[in-house]
């Protein structure tokens, strides 16, 4: 696979937070895998570029960007819609030539400004939620999620939620496999899906969280018959507490949850092994292969076998 050339854009007082996290998933050098991507962190400014705290970044300067095959936004002044021309002409020009956009935190009001968001799904910070809106007020905005994505443009909401996002980008470029590892090195779940939530009414609990060990018991029991009556008494709450819980952190039914779980470990067999769809299946905790190829089609539009194949090039399945 030929690596993927990245350019991080930075430009005066850009978030620091957010730019170390665009260089540490994508310009950390990581010799343990085979290709990897190539990063540049480039500004359209030619003198060293002030920051939080008095910190000054030099970054590669660049008159275009041409070069590179995706770009990274890690943050944008909000109140900001006079763009610098040569910015937002070059900026343009990634997108019309369908080259990957995304956009961490703030950086979805540059993409916005710009139009690369029209009729599409978009989300920033809910701190900026409001004002987005009020911007933006033709976009397809999503409250209360970690991220969207849609094979070229993405945004991230929070901080942190970057990471997520990059992560899923991993995944889509190199399997899960890799993403998983990058994940560990970060020391963080490579499971967050873009559709959690962003935040939790109770992060921290004052009992030991029963709630969060039924959560693991059921990731780890996959491809057994789970009642979720019983999960809920494994978290010592009512079926209806339950449920209310699951969906405040999850944005999910816990049913709806279940089958997105048991898509994701499908998709790491089929990945990583050389199963028939049935066992994959089994394994995954499907009823059968039928009700198996039955989400597949409904939430990724695409059959296992064609998953498989999207990613033989990634694995040592490609025989297969």
């Amino acid at each position: 696979m030929k690596a993927k050339r990245v350019a991080i854009l930075s430009f005066p007082h850009v978030a620091m937070f957010e730019i170390a996290c665009a260089v540490e998933l994508f310009g950390l050098p990581r010799p343990e895998f085979e290709s990897w991507y190539q990063c540049e962190v480039v500004s359209f400014e030619h003198a060293p570029l002030e920051t939080t705290a008095g910190l000054q970044l030099q970054a590669k300067a660049v008159k275009q960007l041409d070069d590179y095959d995706m770009l990274v936004v890690p943050s944008w002044p909000a109140s900001q819609s006079n763009l610098p021309p040569l910015l937002a002409e070059q900026v343009l020009r990634c997108y019309q030539h369908g080259k990957r956009i995304v956009s961490f935190c703030s950086g979805s009001f540059l993409l916005a400004e710009l139009g690369i968001l029209e009729g599409r799904n978009a989300t920033t910070h809910w701190r900026y939620a409001q004002q987005f809106q009020q911007r933006f007020p033709n976009l397809n905005y999503l409250d209360d999620v970690l991220y969207v994505y849609d094979g070229q443009i993405g945004c991230s909401a929070g901080s942190a939620s970057a990471i997520d996002l990059g992560l899923e980008i991993i995944r889509q470029d190199y399997g899960y496999t890799v993403a998983n590892q990058v994940a560990r090195r970060l020391v963080m779940s490579a499971h967050r899906h873009g559709g959690q939530s962003q935040f939790v009414e109770t992060p921290v609990l004052a009992v030991p969280n029963q709630f969060a060990q039924s959560i693991d018991w059921a990731l780890s029991h996959l491809n057994e018959d789970i009642d979720i009556n019983s999960l809920a008494a494994r978290a010592n709450m009512s079926r209806r507490t339950f449920d209310r819980k699951f969906r405040s952190s999850f944005n999910l039914s816990p049913k709806a949850w279940l089958t997105q779980q048991r898509l994701e470990k499908a998709k790491v067999l089929l990945e990583n092994e050389g199963y028939s769809i049935e066992k994959v299946a089994e394994l995954s905790g499907f009823d059968n292969s039928t009700t198996m190829r039955h989400h597949f089609r409904k939430l990724l539009s695409i059959s296992p076998n064609q998953y498989r194949q999207q990613f033989a090039a990634n694995s040592s399945l490609s025989r297969f």
